[in-house]
């Protein structure tokens, strides 16, 4: 067998074996989120809207934010924004969702919960 023929059956197979995750997502759009703080120092409330396709979760001007939207609707996501960061899991219904995040601002330590609204 050629490289290149194996070159070919092994990109092949991983089209063949994409996980589903990678599919269209129930969830999939844009979404408004606002983050609210109840414990610490960091600013009172966070808004900003991301965008779900094929359930990975991205914000156009955040370089370094992550996250996924599994079939049941349990998100996960990280965001780091210069000395701030913060990780929050919850869940993604039809046209709203909610959860918990905690994190730091500089050496702030803070935590709250997150609402979302499907625009």
């Amino acid at each position: 067998m050629t490289k290149r023929s194996l070159l070919i059956a092994a990109a092949s197979c991983f089209i063949v074996f994409a996980p589903a995750a990678y599919g269209r997502s129930a969830y999939d759009g844009s979404w408004d989120l606002v983050f609210v703080t109840q414990r610490g120092t960091c600013d009172s409330s966070y808004s900003f809207t991301v965008d779900v396709t094929n359930g990975i979760v991205t914000h156009p001007n955040l370089v370094r934010f992550r996250g996924y939207v599994a079939k049941s609707g349990a998100v996960r996501a990280s965001v780091t924004v210069q000395d701030k960061y913060a990780a929050g899991a919850g869940k993604l219904f039809a046209t709203s969702g909610q959860g918990t995040w905690s994190g730091h601002s500089g050496t702030a330590r803070c935590s709250g919960y997150w609402t979302a609204r499907r625009n």
